[in-house]
């Protein structure tokens, strides 16, 4: 049975702001599709997804890998920290 290999080839801490986008670096000329994040600290993630979306996810674990195409991390609300995006 065939499988998808699911890694990343590029990484970057991400600086939760309430206005700017987490950068671009897997298309920098195009559509922003989002990155999955790495979790260091537990807490709340505020985030704003690929498809437009923003809500909070409540007790996210230190060490999860988050598969959700994120667009932004939202300094209000958001808890957990050393987060990392991953392309």
């Amino acid at each position: 049975m065939a499988y998808t290999k699911l890694t990343a080839n590029r990484a970057a801490l991400v600086t939760p702001s309430d206005t700017d986008l987490i950068p671009n670096v897997s298309n920098p000329d195009g559509i922003n599709n989002g990155c999955a994040l790495y979790i260091g600290t537990p807490g709340n993630v505020k985030v704003q997804t690929a498809g437009g979306d923003i809500l909070t996810f409540v007790g996210v674990y230190a060490g999860q890998f988050f598969p959700v195409n994120v667009i932004q991390v939202f300094d209000t609300e958001t808890t957990a920290g050393e987060i990392i995006a991953l392309w």
